[in-house]
């Protein structure tokens, strides 16, 4: 992921940071927080065709995905 689809998702307009975390059990959730929607819209696109493209048969279940405003931040 570092070599292929971070170098990708950082060249989308907005970009602030992506989180890639390995929760256990074969979940994994990544994490990205652009400045507004239409980043995260983009990224979310880039990030389905590299996953088909690259990793389909390590992710055989579809992705949930979930999008929203940071109200809070540390």
């Amino acid at each position: 992921m570092t070599e292929g689809f971070v170098p990708l998702v950082r060249q989308v307009p907005g970009f602030v940071a992506y989180y890639w975390v390995d929760a256990g059990n074969g979940v994994m959730v990544s994490t990205s927080v652009f400045e507004d929607r239409s980043g995260a819209e983009e990224s979310t696109s880039k990030a389905a065709e590299f996953v088909r493209e690259n990793l389909a048969s390590l992710f055989p279940d579809p992705p949930q995905v979930t999008t929203g405003q940071v109200v809070a931040s540390a």
